[in-house]
């Protein structure tokens, strides 16, 4: 059995470095053009298994060259992909992403393959996630597999953990299945219909979030940090991340998913779980692209190290 479960997409990832975002009509000039393995659904897989983490992946991918190589590429990180799927006559789900100077970035994607990751076509790995003590999954695949998983996953007493990400419209139902989630500002927004600005309104999306049966809310906010609240607690805590150059932030919410349950899979408790999640994440926005830029547990454990010297 699997302790961690990733249920999710696999992206090519087509990265072109801009000096800025282009305005409607504009043509740049970008660099360093690359195609790079990403989807959130393989990026917070990879960022798991890389902190050391004992991961099933949950995928579908094409029969396309680059979905042939990326999944030899993760049973290689050391990834159980025997419910990695591979469609016919499909590509593969790509990203357009345009990286800025200053690290920021935009993405356009396409599901291809991730659209066939279905309740159907997940049933035979239901065991799997029965068997799981964690399920992480987010929003790029179709909303009945991702709903027929958290159901399972809560009769069986797995804990689910939902990137809601892309931002999407939820069901309570949903909501009820989920033990933790883990918006941005803009998702928590698109959830709940409170702009979060600030941590009071962080609290108050939180709220709202907990009402629908979300027992911990954890909210990104950027360079703040994170804003955690639990249902029954009265208030809850900013816990601040690094401080470092941001060369591309591509998947470094991905990083801090998928080492946040890792921490969290090894018993450590949510704060220092998210601390650890917080020094995956930054190491990854200083490096460029998306799976290569997440860290390996070794760099992730000198970091705090030095941190906390």
């Amino acid at each position: 059995m699997s302790r961690l479960v990733v249920l999710g997409s696999v992206n090519a990832d087509h990265v072109l470095r801009v000096p800025h975002f282009p305005r409607p009509g504009e043509t740049l000039h970008g660099h360093d053009y690359a195609v790079i393995a990403g989807g959130k659904g393989a990026n917070q897989a990879v960022a798991a298994v890389r902190c050391g983490a004992d991961v099933a992946f949950i995928a579908s991918v094409g029969d396309d060259a680059y979905g042939q190589n990326i999944r030899q590429s993760y049973a290689q990180e050391g990834m159980n992909v025997s419910a990695v799927k591979v469609q016919a006559n499909t590509p593969t789900g790509i990203a357009m992403i345009q990286v800025t100077d200053q690290g920021e970035n935009s993405i356009a994607l396409s599901a291809e393959a991730n659209a066939a990751l279905t309740a159907e076509a997940i049933t035979a790995d239901l065991a799997k996630i029965a068997d799981a003590d964690y399920l992480l999954m987010q929003l790029e695949t179709p909303m009945c597999g991702i709903e027929k998983a958290a159901f399972h996953a809560k009769a069986a007493k797995t804990h689910v953990v939902l990137n809601p990400a892309p931002a999407a419209p939820l069901s309570d139902a949903l909501l009820a299945a989920v033990d933790i989630i883990t918006p941005n500002e803009t998702e928590a927004q698109s959830l709940t219909g409170i702009a979060v600005t600030d941590t009071t309104s962080a609290q108050a999306a939180s709220d709202v979030l907990h009402e629908k049966g979300v027992g911990i809310v954890l909210i990104t906010l950027g360079k703040q940090g994170v804003w955690l609240s639990k249902q029954g607690e009265q208030a809850g805590q900013l816990i601040p991340g690094f401080r470092v150059d941001a060369v591309d932030t591509t998947a470094a919410g991905d990083t801090f998913n998928g080492a946040l349950v890792t921490g969290l899979i090894e018993g450590q408790t949510l704060y220092q779980a998210i601390r650890f999640a917080h020094a995956a994440a930054a190491l990854s926005v200083t490096q460029r692209g998306a799976q290569t830029s997440i860290p390996s547990r070794a760099n992730v454990e000198a970091f705090l190290a030095h941190q906390d010297a």
